[in-house]
Protein backbone atom coordinates (compact mmCIF):
# COMPACT_ATOMS: atom_id res chain seq x y z
CA UNK A 1 0.00 0.00 0.00
CA UNK A 2 1.04 3.50 -0.67
CA UNK A 3 1.88 5.14 2.31
CA UNK A 4 -1.23 7.99 2.82
CA UNK A 5 -1.30 11.45 1.72
CA UNK A 6 -3.02 13.35 4.33
CA UNK A 7 -3.05 16.78 3.04
CA UNK A 8 -2.68 16.80 -0.67
CA UNK A 9 -3.05 13.42 -2.31
CA UNK A 10 -2.57 12.33 -5.82
CA UNK A 11 -6.28 12.66 -7.53
CA UNK A 12 -6.78 11.52 -11.07
CA UNK A 13 -10.07 12.12 -12.62
CA UNK A 14 -11.73 10.60 -15.39
CA UNK A 15 -14.81 11.94 -17.49
CA UNK A 16 -15.39 14.77 -20.03
CA UNK A 17 -17.82 17.31 -20.30
CA UNK A 18 -19.80 20.01 -18.17
CA UNK A 19 -19.59 17.45 -15.29
CA UNK A 20 -15.88 17.58 -14.88
CA UNK A 21 -14.67 20.67 -15.52
CA UNK A 22 -17.27 21.95 -12.88
CA UNK A 23 -15.74 19.81 -10.58
CA UNK A 24 -12.42 20.44 -11.36
CA UNK A 25 -13.00 24.15 -10.19
CA UNK A 26 -13.44 23.06 -6.53
CA UNK A 27 -10.89 20.84 -6.48
CA UNK A 28 -8.07 23.20 -7.60
CA UNK A 29 -8.54 24.91 -4.17
CA UNK A 30 -8.08 22.08 -2.34
CA UNK A 31 -4.95 20.14 -4.18
CA UNK A 32 -2.60 21.24 -6.58
CA UNK A 33 -1.60 17.00 -7.70
CA UNK A 34 -4.70 16.71 -10.17
CA UNK A 35 -4.66 15.06 -13.13
CA UNK A 36 -7.51 15.60 -15.31
CA UNK A 37 -7.94 12.25 -17.87
CA UNK A 38 -9.97 13.69 -20.66
CA UNK A 39 -12.29 12.01 -23.59
CA UNK A 40 -11.47 12.73 -27.20
CA UNK A 41 -14.58 10.83 -28.56
CA UNK A 42 -16.84 14.13 -29.41
CA UNK A 43 -17.97 14.60 -33.05
CA UNK A 44 -20.30 17.64 -32.67
CA UNK A 45 -20.59 21.27 -32.13
CA UNK A 46 -17.05 23.37 -33.01
CA UNK A 47 -15.12 20.46 -31.29
CA UNK A 48 -16.70 18.59 -34.27
CA UNK A 49 -15.61 20.81 -36.94
CA UNK A 50 -12.05 22.20 -36.46
CA UNK A 51 -12.15 17.58 -35.89
CA UNK A 52 -13.50 17.58 -39.78
CA UNK A 53 -11.80 20.60 -40.97
CA UNK A 54 -8.26 19.98 -39.02
CA UNK A 55 -8.03 16.34 -38.35
CA UNK A 56 -7.08 17.03 -34.72
CA UNK A 57 -8.62 15.16 -31.77
CA UNK A 58 -11.83 17.24 -30.50
CA UNK A 59 -10.23 20.03 -28.54
CA UNK A 60 -13.96 21.34 -26.72
CA UNK A 61 -14.09 18.50 -23.28
CA UNK A 62 -9.99 19.06 -23.32
CA UNK A 63 -10.21 22.79 -23.42
CA UNK A 64 -13.35 22.99 -20.91
CA UNK A 65 -11.00 21.54 -18.40
CA UNK A 66 -7.77 23.67 -18.99
CA UNK A 67 -9.95 26.42 -18.52
CA UNK A 68 -11.24 24.99 -15.46
CA UNK A 69 -7.96 24.55 -13.86
CA UNK A 70 -6.41 28.30 -15.02
CA UNK A 71 -5.06 30.63 -12.91
CA UNK A 72 -5.65 33.73 -15.26
CA UNK A 73 -7.22 37.04 -15.42
CA UNK A 74 -10.95 37.04 -15.64
CA UNK A 75 -10.02 38.97 -19.15
CA UNK A 76 -8.63 35.41 -20.54
CA UNK A 77 -10.86 33.67 -18.78
CA UNK A 78 -13.51 35.66 -20.78
CA UNK A 79 -11.57 35.07 -23.69
CA UNK A 80 -11.17 31.72 -24.12
CA UNK A 81 -14.76 31.48 -23.28
CA UNK A 82 -15.95 33.85 -25.91
CA UNK A 83 -17.82 32.34 -29.03
CA UNK A 84 -18.32 33.92 -32.51
CA UNK A 85 -21.30 35.05 -33.49
CA UNK A 86 -21.15 35.78 -36.84
CA UNK A 87 -19.63 34.33 -40.24
CA UNK A 88 -17.85 31.68 -41.00
CA UNK A 89 -16.71 31.14 -37.43
CA UNK A 90 -20.13 31.45 -36.04
CA UNK A 91 -20.39 29.10 -32.33
CA UNK A 92 -16.59 28.36 -32.68
CA UNK A 93 -14.75 29.55 -29.36
CA UNK A 94 -11.68 31.23 -29.06
CA UNK A 95 -9.86 28.54 -26.74
CA UNK A 96 -10.98 25.48 -29.22
CA UNK A 97 -9.05 28.09 -31.63
CA UNK A 98 -6.18 28.49 -29.29
CA UNK A 99 -5.89 24.79 -28.59
CA UNK A 100 -6.15 24.29 -32.64
CA UNK A 101 -3.36 26.55 -33.26
CA UNK A 102 -1.39 24.76 -30.62
CA UNK A 103 -1.97 21.60 -32.17
CA UNK A 104 -0.22 22.58 -35.51
CA UNK A 105 2.42 23.92 -33.64
CA UNK A 106 3.16 20.69 -32.03
CA UNK A 107 3.74 16.61 -32.91
CA UNK A 108 1.08 15.60 -30.57
CA UNK A 109 -2.19 16.70 -29.49
CA UNK A 110 -0.79 15.75 -26.00
CA UNK A 111 1.85 18.06 -26.44
CA UNK A 112 -0.08 20.95 -27.47
CA UNK A 113 -2.70 20.34 -24.76
CA UNK A 114 0.54 20.83 -21.83
CA UNK A 115 1.61 23.94 -24.11
CA UNK A 116 -1.63 25.47 -23.77
CA UNK A 117 -1.71 24.57 -20.14
CA UNK A 118 1.81 25.88 -19.52
CA UNK A 119 0.53 29.43 -20.99
CA UNK A 120 -2.60 29.46 -18.85
CA UNK A 121 -0.54 28.13 -15.38
CA UNK A 122 -3.26 25.67 -14.72
CA UNK A 123 -2.98 23.96 -11.48
CA UNK A 124 -2.28 20.12 -12.10
CA UNK A 125 -2.74 18.85 -15.79
CA UNK A 126 -5.01 17.59 -18.39
CA UNK A 127 -3.99 14.80 -20.59
CA UNK A 128 -6.38 13.60 -23.12
CA UNK A 129 -7.27 9.94 -22.48
CA UNK A 130 -5.48 9.32 -26.12
CA UNK A 131 -3.97 10.78 -29.24
CA UNK A 132 -5.96 8.58 -31.69
CA UNK A 133 -8.81 9.85 -33.82
CA UNK A 134 -11.53 8.32 -32.49
CA UNK A 135 -15.89 7.75 -32.53
CA UNK A 136 -17.91 6.71 -30.17
CA UNK A 137 -20.11 3.80 -31.23
CA UNK A 138 -23.36 2.73 -29.23
CA UNK A 139 -24.87 -0.48 -29.10
CA UNK A 140 -28.66 -0.70 -28.54
CA UNK A 141 -30.48 -3.90 -27.05
CA UNK A 142 -32.48 -4.10 -30.07
CA UNK A 143 -29.67 -4.47 -32.10
CA UNK A 144 -29.28 -1.16 -33.40
CA UNK A 145 -26.33 1.30 -33.01
CA UNK A 146 -25.54 4.64 -34.07
CA UNK A 147 -21.77 5.73 -34.66
CA UNK A 148 -20.69 9.33 -33.22
CA UNK A 149 -21.24 11.24 -30.06
CA UNK A 150 -23.47 13.73 -31.27
CA UNK A 151 -25.69 11.38 -32.85
CA UNK A 152 -26.25 8.81 -29.86
CA UNK A 153 -28.55 10.78 -28.02
CA UNK A 154 -31.11 11.85 -31.17
CA UNK A 155 -30.81 8.30 -31.90
CA UNK A 156 -32.58 6.72 -28.62
CA UNK A 157 -34.93 9.90 -27.82
CA UNK A 158 -38.37 8.81 -28.09
CA UNK A 159 -37.44 5.45 -27.61
CA UNK A 160 -37.54 2.98 -24.68
CA UNK A 161 -34.56 1.31 -25.98
CA UNK A 162 -31.13 1.17 -23.84
CA UNK A 163 -27.93 1.54 -24.33
CA UNK A 164 -26.31 -2.04 -24.03
CA UNK A 165 -22.46 -1.58 -24.82
CA UNK A 166 -20.14 1.45 -26.17
CA UNK A 167 -17.11 0.96 -28.25
CA UNK A 168 -14.72 3.16 -29.98
CA UNK A 169 -13.78 2.85 -33.31
CA UNK A 170 -11.06 1.95 -33.88
CA UNK A 171 -11.60 -0.24 -31.19
CA UNK A 172 -9.79 -0.12 -27.34
CA UNK A 173 -7.11 2.48 -29.10
CA UNK A 174 -4.11 2.80 -26.91
CA UNK A 175 -4.33 4.82 -23.84
CA UNK A 176 -1.76 7.85 -22.95
CA UNK A 177 0.86 6.54 -21.37
CA UNK A 178 1.15 9.26 -18.98
CA UNK A 179 -2.56 8.70 -18.34
CA UNK A 180 -2.30 5.03 -17.25
CA UNK A 181 0.87 6.44 -15.11
CA UNK A 182 -1.62 8.94 -13.40
CA UNK A 183 -3.64 6.57 -12.43
CA UNK A 184 -1.12 4.14 -11.07
CA UNK A 185 0.21 7.16 -9.01
CA UNK A 186 -2.87 8.06 -7.86
CA UNK A 187 -4.08 8.23 -4.52
CA UNK A 188 -7.33 8.76 -5.07
CA UNK A 189 -9.37 8.15 -8.47
CA UNK A 190 -12.72 9.88 -9.37
CA UNK A 191 -14.93 8.48 -12.16
CA UNK A 192 -17.49 11.75 -13.14
CA UNK A 193 -19.19 13.02 -12.93
CA UNK A 194 -20.31 13.84 -16.58
CA UNK A 195 -22.58 11.88 -18.62
CA UNK A 196 -22.50 7.84 -18.42
CA UNK A 197 -21.90 6.87 -22.14
CA UNK A 198 -20.62 9.94 -23.64
CA UNK A 199 -18.68 11.23 -21.14
CA UNK A 200 -16.91 8.72 -19.07
CA UNK A 201 -17.62 5.42 -20.59
CA UNK A 202 -15.19 6.49 -23.33
CA UNK A 203 -11.94 6.73 -21.30
CA UNK A 204 -13.07 2.99 -19.86
CA UNK A 205 -13.18 1.51 -23.19
CA UNK A 206 -9.50 2.77 -24.14
CA UNK A 207 -6.72 0.23 -23.99
CA UNK A 208 -5.29 0.28 -20.24
CA UNK A 209 -7.34 2.53 -18.51
CA UNK A 210 -9.97 0.16 -16.60
CA UNK A 211 -7.36 -2.35 -15.88
CA UNK A 212 -5.01 0.17 -14.29
CA UNK A 213 -8.01 1.91 -12.24
CA UNK A 214 -8.78 -2.43 -11.48
CA UNK A 215 -5.01 -2.64 -10.09
CA UNK A 216 -5.09 0.65 -8.51
CA UNK A 217 -5.11 0.25 -4.59
CA UNK A 218 -5.94 3.99 -4.53
CA UNK A 219 -9.29 5.27 -3.25
CA UNK A 220 -11.93 4.95 -5.95
CA UNK A 221 -15.54 6.63 -6.11
CA UNK A 222 -18.36 7.15 -8.66
CA UNK A 223 -19.31 10.66 -8.61
CA UNK A 224 -23.14 9.62 -9.34
CA UNK A 225 -25.29 12.09 -11.65
CA UNK A 226 -28.22 14.31 -9.91
CA UNK A 227 -30.00 13.99 -13.01
CA UNK A 228 -31.17 10.99 -15.83
CA UNK A 229 -30.02 12.20 -19.24
CA UNK A 230 -32.42 12.20 -21.85
CA UNK A 231 -31.19 9.93 -24.51
CA UNK A 232 -28.72 8.81 -22.35
CA UNK A 233 -30.21 7.30 -18.99
CA UNK A 234 -33.70 7.79 -18.79
CA UNK A 235 -35.14 6.15 -15.52
CA UNK A 236 -32.00 4.68 -14.80
CA UNK A 237 -31.22 3.83 -10.93
CA UNK A 238 -27.98 4.65 -9.50
CA UNK A 239 -27.35 0.65 -9.65
CA UNK A 240 -27.95 0.66 -13.33
CA UNK A 241 -25.34 3.77 -14.19
CA UNK A 242 -22.86 1.54 -12.07
CA UNK A 243 -24.00 -1.90 -13.28
CA UNK A 244 -23.54 -0.04 -16.92
CA UNK A 245 -19.71 1.00 -16.05
CA UNK A 246 -18.92 -1.94 -14.66
CA UNK A 247 -20.48 -4.44 -17.69
CA UNK A 248 -19.03 -1.77 -20.42
CA UNK A 249 -15.52 -2.14 -18.77
CA UNK A 250 -15.21 -5.28 -17.98
CA UNK A 251 -14.41 -4.74 -14.43
CA UNK A 252 -15.01 -3.66 -10.80
CA UNK A 253 -13.91 -0.10 -10.93
CA UNK A 254 -14.78 1.20 -7.66
CA UNK A 255 -16.17 0.78 -4.31
CA UNK A 256 -17.66 4.07 -3.11
CA UNK A 257 -20.56 6.24 -5.14
CA UNK A 258 -21.01 9.66 -4.22
CA UNK A 259 -25.02 10.44 -4.49
CA UNK A 260 -26.72 13.79 -3.80
CA UNK A 261 -28.65 14.19 -0.77
CA UNK A 262 -30.47 17.27 -1.43
CA UNK A 263 -34.41 17.41 -2.88
CA UNK A 264 -34.61 19.26 -6.31
CA UNK A 265 -37.24 21.90 -6.26
CA UNK A 266 -40.49 20.73 -7.47
CA UNK A 267 -40.44 23.85 -10.05
CA UNK A 268 -37.17 22.70 -11.13
CA UNK A 269 -37.83 19.29 -10.88
CA UNK A 270 -40.89 19.50 -13.14
CA UNK A 271 -38.97 21.59 -15.85
CA UNK A 272 -36.64 18.50 -15.85
CA UNK A 273 -39.42 15.91 -16.50
CA UNK A 274 -41.05 17.74 -19.05
CA UNK A 275 -37.58 17.02 -21.44
CA UNK A 276 -37.94 13.48 -20.15
CA UNK A 277 -35.47 13.74 -16.94
CA UNK A 278 -35.85 13.18 -13.48
CA UNK A 279 -33.66 12.73 -9.82
CA UNK A 280 -31.52 9.77 -9.84
CA UNK A 281 -33.59 6.96 -7.95
CA UNK A 282 -30.61 5.80 -5.37
CA UNK A 283 -31.83 2.03 -4.98
CA UNK A 284 -29.47 1.37 -2.03
CA UNK A 285 -29.71 -2.75 -2.43
CA UNK A 286 -29.12 -3.12 -5.62
CA UNK A 287 -26.19 -1.13 -5.51
CA UNK A 288 -24.63 -2.48 -2.60
CA UNK A 289 -25.32 -6.52 -4.41
CA UNK A 290 -22.48 -4.97 -6.74
CA UNK A 291 -19.98 -4.84 -3.96
CA UNK A 292 -20.66 -0.72 -4.00
CA UNK A 293 -21.08 1.56 -0.79
CA UNK A 294 -23.88 4.40 -1.64
CA UNK A 295 -22.26 7.61 0.47
CA UNK A 296 -24.91 10.71 0.77
CA UNK A 297 -23.86 14.28 0.52
CA UNK A 298 -25.74 17.62 -0.23
CA UNK A 299 -23.54 18.58 -3.11
CA UNK A 300 -25.97 19.76 -5.31
CA UNK A 301 -26.91 23.19 -6.95
CA UNK A 302 -29.72 24.82 -9.15
CA UNK A 303 -28.65 28.72 -8.58
CA UNK A 304 -28.46 28.71 -12.40
CA UNK A 305 -31.79 27.03 -13.03
CA UNK A 306 -29.75 24.14 -14.24
CA UNK A 307 -29.44 21.42 -11.61
CA UNK A 308 -25.39 20.81 -11.23
CA UNK A 309 -22.65 19.87 -8.57
CA UNK A 310 -21.65 22.50 -6.51
CA UNK A 311 -17.87 22.45 -7.25
CA UNK A 312 -16.62 23.89 -3.61
CA UNK A 313 -19.44 21.40 -1.71
CA UNK A 314 -18.64 18.59 -4.25
CA UNK A 315 -14.68 18.66 -3.80
CA UNK A 316 -14.94 19.34 0.02
CA UNK A 317 -16.88 16.05 -0.05
CA UNK A 318 -14.43 13.88 -1.49
CA UNK A 319 -11.71 14.81 0.35
CA UNK A 320 -13.28 14.71 3.37
CA UNK A 321 -14.23 11.12 2.17
CA UNK A 322 -10.80 10.08 0.84
CA UNK A 323 -9.14 10.54 4.62
CA UNK A 324 -12.40 8.60 6.26
CA UNK A 325 -12.81 6.01 3.48
CA UNK A 326 -9.62 4.83 2.12
CA UNK A 327 -8.54 2.49 3.76
CA UNK A 328 -12.19 0.54 4.12
CA UNK A 329 -13.85 -1.65 1.37
CA UNK A 330 -17.16 -2.87 1.16
CA UNK A 331 -17.51 -6.32 1.53
CA UNK A 332 -20.81 -8.60 0.14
Amino acid sequence: MKPERLHDPRIAVIGGGTGLSTMLRGLKKLSQNITAIVTVADDGGGSGMLREDLGMPPPGDVRNCIQALANTEPIMEKLLAYRFTDGRLKGQSFGNLFLAALNGMSDTFDEAVRRMSDVLAITGRVLPVTNENVYLAAEFDDGTEAVGESHIAEFKKGSDKRIRRVRLIPERPPALPEALEAINGADMIVLGPGSLYTSIMPNLVTEGVAEAITHSDAFKIYVLNVMTQDGETESYTASDHIEALFSNSGAHLFDWCLANSMDIPSEIAGRYRAEGAQPVEIDDEEVYKLGVGILRAPVASWASGYVRHDPDRLSAELLRLYHEKSHTRVYM
